[in-house]
């Protein structure tokens, strides 16, 4: 396996509440919510940099606040 290559992250993001949309928005990251009000995570395998810059900047879009990005 090359670096960075199917990794699995833990991106926590704020404002917003996840909706049934956020599944599909996120694609292959699963959704769950953290102890801290309007706070979430998105966690799940990514295939490459690329692929995780695509998830900031689809973050970012939506108007959503990063926390913080965490390899697990």
């Amino acid at each position: 396996m090359k670096c960075c290559e199917n990794i699995k992250y833990r991106i926590r993001i704020t404002g917003g509440a996840p909706t049934k949309n956020f599944t599909s928005w996120f694609e292959g990251m699963s959704v769950s919510n953290t102890d801290e009000i309007d706070e979430f995570n998105l966690e799940g395998k990514v295939k490459d940099q690329a692929a995780l810059y695509s998830l900031l900047i689809k973050i970012r879009d939506l108007g959503l606040k990063l926390i913080s990005v965490e390899r697990i």
